[in-house]
C-alpha cells in the first residue's frame, strides 16, 4: 500500500438505541443514527439546494442506516474539501481530494459532478463551479502533463524527487489522458446547463488549445514524446518502464497514456476507456467552439482528432475474447496485443455508459460489461463480505466501493441495483462513509478514511435511485 500523508477529518458516530412500540405491540429497539456531518459553521461550503435535496431524498429512505449514510456522504465534498474565494475579480475554487491535501483534476470534477443538476437552483453553487473551472484552467496552463496540484506554490511535494523536476504548485506529474478530459467535461456540462459563456474566456481558450496540442503530441505519430516520468520507488506500478517512457507502441491514431486513473502506470500505452473519453470531450469542445465561441476552424480540428481516436479504438482497441465475443480491451499497443481487465477508477470500461459515451443497450458495451462482472476479469473479486471491482492500486484483496457504485449506476435491473446497495451498506465498517477499498473478507480493513469522491459518488447513486427506482429506497431494511 502506498504511503501518503493522512489527514483524518471524519469520525465515527455510533448509533444509539431508540425504544419504540412496534405495530405488533412489542417493544423494539431501533437504531437512531446521528449525522457525521461537520457542524454548519465548520463546513467548507454550504449550498441550500444540496441541503434541500438531502432532506427530500432522505425522507423517502425507509432504512435508517442507509439514510444516515446518504446524509453523511452526499455533501461530503462541500462539507470538507472546498476552498472558495474571489481572485482578481474571478471565482476560484480549489478542491482537495480528502486525506491527501492536494487537488486532482479528475477527482475535483467528479467530486462536484453530483451537484451539477442543482446549479440553476443555487447561484452560490454555480459560482463555486465557475471557480473550479477557473482553477482547473490555471492548472492546465501550469503543466498539462500533471495530474495533481497545490494552491500554495511554495508547498513542497512528497514526490519532489521525481524526475524531471516538477514546477512549483505541482503535487504529482503523472500523465493521464483523463485528467485533461475532466477539465473539458466540467466546462461543457456547466455551459450546457447555464448557457453562461463568461468562463469561456481567453485563459480558458488557451487551456483548451493546450489540451488539444497535448493530445496530438501524445499520439506519438513519430514514435516520440517529450514526456517521461521516473520515480525512486519499490512499487513497480508507480512509474512507466524503459526509463519512464513506457512500452513500445505503433502510432494508430489513439493517444498514449502513461498512467491509469488509479495513478498506476499502464502496461500497454493505449488506455482504451481514456481514449473513448477523449473522443467524447473533443466532440464536446467542437460543440462549444461552434455554438459559443464562433471558431469553426478549431471546432473542426477537435472533430478531426476525435475521428482519428475513434478509428484507432475501433480498429485496435477491441478484440475477440474466447468466451464473450468481440469486447473492448482495457489497454492495447497498436501491434495487436491487448490487456483484458478493468479498474475501479473512472474512466473504466464499465463506466462508459455512466459517462454517456455509449448507451447501456449498445451491444459491444453490453458484452464487455458481461465479461467485466465475471470471474474471467482478474480484478473482479469475490469474498466473504462482498463481490466487486478491485484495482492493482490496492492489491489483490481490495474491493472498491466505487466499483460497486458504478455497477449500480450502469444497471437497469432493480435487483442488481438493490444488491449493490446492500453490499455498500454492509461494508462501510460502521463509519457511514465510503472508502477507497476494503478487504473482500473484512470490511474493517480498509484504505482511506476520507475519500470525498467515493462519498459523493455514493450520494449520486442514491439520488439516481430516488429518481429512477424509488421503490428500492422504500424497502424495509435488510
Amino acid at each position: 500500500m502506498i504511503t501518503r500523508r493522512i489527514f483524518i477529518k471524519n469520525t465515527v458516530t455510533a448509533a444509539v438505541g431508540l425504544h419504540v412500540i412496534g405495530s405488533d405491540g412489542w417493544a423494539q429497539t431501533v437504531p437512531s443514527f446521528v449525522t457525521n456531518r461537520p457542524a454548519p459553521d465548520k463546513r467548507t461550503f454550504v449550498s441550500n439546494a444540496v441541503d434541500q435535496t438531502i432532506a427530500e431524498v432522505k425522507a423517502q429512505i425507509r432504512d435508517p442506516e442507509l439514510a444516515w449514510m446518504f446524509e453523511n456522504c452526499y455533501p461530503n465534498t462541500l462539507d470538507t474539501t472546498v476552498d472558495y474565494e474571489v481572485i482578481d475579480g474571478k471565482p476560484d475554487t480549489f478542491i482537495i481530494t480528502g486525506d491527501i491535501d492536494a487537488m486532482w483534476l479528475r477527482d475535483s470534477t467528479c467530486q462536484v459532478w453530483p451537484y451539477m443538476p442543482l446549479i440553476n437552483k443555487d447561484k452560490k453553487l454555480a459560482l463555486m463551479i465557475q471557480g473550479l473551472i477557473n482553477r482547473q484552467v490555471k492548472c492546465v496552463l501550469l503543466d498539462p502533463y500533471a495530474n495533481a496540484f497545490y494552491k500554495d506554490l511554495s508547498r513542497v511535494s512528497e514526490w519532489n524527487r521525481d524526475r524531471p523536476k516538477m514546477k512549483p504548485g505541482v503535487h504529482e506529474r503523472k500523465w493521464e489522458i483523463d485528467s485533461l478530459c475532466y477539465v473539458v467535461r466540467l466546462a461543457h456540462a456547466y455551459y450546457q446547463s447555464t448557457q453562461d459563456t463568461s468562463v469561456l474566456d481567453a485563459d480558458w481558450d488557451r487551456a483548451m488549445h493546450t489540451i488539444v496540442d497535448t493530445f496530438k503530441t501524445e499520439q506519438r505519430k513519430d514514435g516520440t514524446s517529450p514526456y517521461r516520468f521516473i520515480r525512486e520507488t519499490s512499487r513497480m506500478t508507480d512509474a512507466p518502464v524503459h526509463e519512464g517512457t513506457g512500452r513500445p507502441m505503433r502510432p494508430v491514431g489513439m493517444i498514449c497514456s502513461m498512467f491509469r486513473p488509479s495513478d498506476d502506470a499502464t502496461v500497454l500505452p493505449f488506455l482504451i476507456p481514456s481514449n473513448l473519453f477523449a473522443n467524447q470531450v473533443l466532440r464536446q469542445l467542437a460543440v462549444m467552439y461552434t455554438s459559443a465561441l464562433n471558431n469553426p476552424a478549431f471546432a473542426q480540428e477537435c472533430t478531426a482528432l476525435a475521428d482519428e481516436v475513434q478509428k484507432g479504438v475501433d480498429t485496435w482497441g477491441t478484440a475477440t475474447h474466447l468466451d464473450y465475443g468481440r469486447i473492448y480491451a482495457y489497454e492495447a499497443d497498436g501491434f495487436g496485443n491487448h490487456l483484458f481487465m478493468d479498474d475501479a477508477n473512472v474512466p473504466s470500461l464499465i463506466s462508459l455508459s455512466y459517462l454517456g459515451i455509449y448507451p447501456s443497450s449498445d451491444r459491444l458495451y453490453r458484452d464487455t460489461r458481461k465479461y467485466l462482472l465475471s470471474d474471467d476479469n482478474p480484478w473482479y473479486l469475490r469474498g466473504k463480505a462482498a463481490e466487486g471491482y478491485g484495482s492493482p492500486h490496492t492489491g489483490k484483496n481490495g474491493i472498491w466501493p466505487m466499483g460497486i457504485i458504478l455497477r449500480a449506476l450502469t444497471s437497469d435491473d432493480p435487483a442488481e441495483i438493490g444488491s449493490c446497495l446492500a453490499m455498500l451498506k454492509a461494508t462501510h465498517a460502521g463509519t457511514g462513509f465510503m472508502h477507497e477499498s476494503f478487504n473482500k473478507d473484512n470490511p474493517a480493513d480498509y484504505s482511506r478514511s476520507w475519500f470525498a469522491w467515493a462519498n459523493t459518488l455514493f450520494g449520486e447513486l442514491v439520488v439516481s435511485i430516488y429518481h429512477q427506482y424509488p421503490a428500492i429506497l422504500k424497502a424495509l431494511p435488510s
